[in-house]
């Protein structure tokens, strides 16, 4: 039976919670026919890849750590919006901490040097920050969709709670998948990293298919649906004046 794994150092997004692209294919009837090492890697691209993502982590940090204080600071800061950009900014921050930190760090060593269930933790970790990002975004999307097309129906103040709680716990239970995909594993010569395993031949497509699905392509679809309805009805009142 053959397994693919994907080793676990990446850039963002779906890389990170597939890993770094480097895969090894392993068939146990022909492991010396492969044509992939995972013990090497291109050292240029592994520098690249690190400025890339300490200029991303600075950004990242400094950017939402920024608008968390300017939410602090101003006198609407129990408004609605206010309220959605403080937990986005939350959201970001965990990217910034459990993703792109953790990814920065694993870039520089190469290899992943923790335990098993470190191994999980960072990747059930990295994928929840990212879903909190992006379903936060959509989520404030939504508010204000529904504030300016049905003012009279909008959402109040504990509602807003509510929905952003539901919005943290639908992360927390969509990343598990994550926990039983990625472990720590032999990579060859007694060297360990933590990797994911597929089962052939539906595995990998699968998952790539369905982060792709739940990351990217319904939250753009429903952001330009919200975003559409929110112009239509402003032209809507620019014509009737």
């Amino acid at each position: 039976m053959e397994k693919l794994y994907f080793a676990g150092s990446s850039i963002w997004t779906i890389n990170s919670s597939l890993g770094n692209g480097s895969l090894h294919l392993e068939n146990q009837t022909s492991v010396k026919n492969s044509t992939t090492d995972p013990l090497k890697r291109n050292e240029d691209m592994a520098k690249v890849e690190v400025t890339v993502l300490c200029l991303i982590l600075f950004l990242a940090l400094t950017g939402n750590l920024c608008v968390l204080l300017a939410i602090h600071t101003t006198q609407q800061k129990h408004s609605r919006m206010y309220f959605f950009m403080k937990h986005l900014s939350i959201a970001d921050l965990v990217v910034a901490i459990f993703q792109v930190l953790p990814q920065l760090i694993w870039d520089i060593t190469f290899r992943f040097y923790g335990p098993d269930f470190l191994c999980r933790l960072i990747k059930y970790l990295q994928v929840v920050g990212m879903f909190a990002s992006t379903y936060m975004l959509l989520l404030m999307s939504l508010d204000r969709c529904l504030a300016i097309c049905q003012p009279l129906r909008s959402l109040h103040r504990r509602a807003d709670r509510v929905s952003v709680l539901l919005t943290w716990l639908l992360c927390l239970l969509v990343s598990i998948p994550q926990i039983h995909i990625f472990s720590l594993r032999d990579v060859g010569n007694g060297v360990y990293d933590c990797w994911a395993d597929f089962i052939q031949p539906w595995g990998p497509k699968a998952y790539v298919t369905w982060i792709t699905l739940v990351v990217y392509i319904i939250p753009v679809l429903m952001l330009s649906v919200c975003y559409g309805l929110i112009s239509f009805k402003i032209w809507q009142n620019v014509k009737l004046k």
